[in-house]
């Protein structure tokens, strides 16, 4: 049995086949970095498998577990790291193992991908969680009552959940500065050259719709009209509606979306919905009807034409491509970090 210290944190890193391996070296090296920089053991950490035995990341790339789920009982906090079609061998007997750690004073986590596994845990009920804006749409199909936030770090009682790999260096930090003060903190931030340290209540950057730009970057009425399209993916909304909204005629709106994405308002909210759709061909087990009423259209014919359209193949066939991954490799692509 792995045991924690008096006065140190013990951290698990529970990894799933097909994990991104950047998630888990993001939080492990500024850890590292801040025993060595404070010259004391203030945290320890533990990888682990389901049955203890070997993970394949998503790179590739072999990591040896140092225990199983089943044999570890005393550690502070346990972070999930998953692709997010990721799951359980033996569901009802990990499921219940998490359940046992929660009860005995854990704090439980998942980074990007792995709040998948520990929703369906049944463990993030109630909890507010941080949701990779990429899943953001497959997450909030499969996982209605979750609320979801679209912040990088989310810390609600004993549940910490965060965006991808950056926002997991970000959290490292906070725990340097929660354990050790907020100095070995910033010197750990800067032997990585981590320039911006990021907390609770910052939004992810999500990137626009094939601009080289972000959405904190765009004009306010831009940002305001693409929150406005974001927030009725199901049930759509007229462009010269969102135009009303935010004090705009529609031929401004048009002018404006133009000039700061390269795409007018109709293109952007469509490519916004076909973005949604395949989030729930690849990270879901829907029909395409059921997806294409989840993304605003009234049937699937229409919304397998315009997926062809936007991608070049059939959303059947995207599908099927991501589980010969699963099934010849044993990772689900693709996967963010």
């Amino acid at each position: 049995m792995l045991m924690s210290q008096k006065n140190k944190i013990t951290i698990g890193f529970l990894i799933f086949p097909g994990f991104p391996m950047a998630c888990l070296t993001s939080m492990i090296e500024p850890l590292r970095a801040a025993n060595e920089i404070a010259e004391v053991d203030a945290f320890d950490w533990v990888i682990l498998s389901e049955d203890g035995n070997t993970v394949t990341s998503s790179a590739q790339v072999v990591f040896q577990a140092d225990a199983g789920l089943h044999d570890v009982h005393d550690i502070d906090q346990l972070y999930l790291m998953a692709a997010p079609a990721s799951s359980f061998a033996d569901p009802s007997r990990s499921d219940a193992q998490l359940r046992k750690l929660e009860r005995h004073g854990v704090t439980l986590g998942a980074v990007s991908g792995g709040v998948f596994p520990l929703a369906r845990a049944g463990l993030l009920q109630g909890f507010r969680t941080s949701v990779h804006w990429c899943y953001a749409a497959a997450f909030a199909q499969e996982f209605p009552r979750i609320s979801a936030t679209n912040e990088v770090i989310s810390i609600d009682r004993r549940r910490i959940t965060v965006s991808g790999a950056a926002a997991g260096f970000d959290l490292a930090l906070h725990l340097v500065a929660e354990q050790l003060g907020q100095g070995v903190s910033t010197e750990v931030a800067c032997w990585f050259q981590h320039a911006l340290v990021r907390g609770q209540g910052v939004d992810q950057r999500v990137p626009t719709v094939r601009a080289e730009s972000t959405d904190d970057m765009l004009p306010t009425v831009v940002r305001e009209s693409i929150e406005l399209f974001s927030s009725h993916i199901e049930d759509p909304v007229k462009v010269a509606d969102v135009a009303d909204i935010v004090g705009v005629s529609a031929r401004q709106l048009e002018r404006m979306f133009r000039k700061a994405t390269g795409h007018s308002p109709l293109q952007y909210y469509r490519m916004m919905r076909m973005n949604a759709a395949r989030q729930l061909v690849r990270y879901s087990n829907d029909n395409m009807t059921a997806i294409a009423l989840a993304v605003g259209y009234a049937s699937a014919t229409p919304m397998i034409q315009n997926y062809k359209e936007v991608f070049g193949l059939h959303p059947a066939e995207d599908r099927e491509k991501v589980n010969l991954f699963r099934v010849r490799k044993n990772l689900a692509v693709p996967v963010v970090s």
